[in-house]
């Protein structure tokens, strides 16, 4: 992982200096890893192998799980109209 994952290697630009952005590069390359990637000793994903999912994700699927999990702006339907004076 670490030869795979620029973000363990503290000289480079893409050195995570907080925790929390760090924990979520991880879980992309995680996620990457093993619902995107075919793996060539299975010929398939790891979590096509393991039963979880019968196709080949793409990084568009995975983009469309962050964009749903992510809070909704708290922004107004409607907004009420101002006279000019």
């Amino acid at each position: 992982m670490r030869m795979s994952m620029r973000r363990f290697t503290r000289l480079t630009n893409a050195f995570s200096k907080k925790v929390e952005n760090h924990a979520w590069s991880v879980s992309l390359h995680f996620m990457h890893y093993n619902f995107c990637r075919k793996h060539m000793s299975l010929g398939k994903t790891p979590a096509m192998a393991a039963g979880v999912t019968d196709r080949v994700w793409t990084l568009e699927d995975i983009l469309n799980l962050v964009d749903d999990a992510a809070p909704k702006p708290n922004r107004p339907k409607t907004y009420k109209r101002r006279d000019s004076e």
